[in-house]
């Protein structure tokens, strides 16, 4: 059975963005200051998560491709082992062939 008790990238990235956000709008909601000071504290929020996503997706994208690249190699091993049974199968049908063929001759 498989062990579904793992979370993919996409689902961890979530939650940090949205914990993320969570704290902020507390943060924005008890914190004694001025409208302005609020703003401010908005646009650095926003500036911190667009930094979290980038990172994200770039961690992503190397993921992604090194499941790609472990997939090729993958394939290619499994290519090379299904090359060499059907090489192996070719060379006993014709040792099989030519025995047949000697014996039919010998009769």
């Amino acid at each position: 059975m498989a062990d579904n008790r793992g979370c993919s990238l996409g689902a961890v990235g979530l939650a940090f963005v949205t914990g993320g956000l969570a704290g902020a709008a507390v943060a924005l909601l008890l914190a004694p200051q001025s409208g302005r000071e609020s703003r401010e504290l908005v646009r650095e929020y926003a500036r911190r998560a667009e930094e979290q996503v980038h990172e994200l997706a770039d961690t992503a994208t190397q993921v992604l491709e090194q499941a790609v690249d472990k997939g090729r190699e993958f394939v290619q091993e499994k290519k090379s082992v299904l090359t060499e049974a059907v090489e192996a199968g070719r060379a006993a049908m014709s040792r099989e062939r030519e025995r047949l063929e000697k014996g039919v001759m010998a009769i």
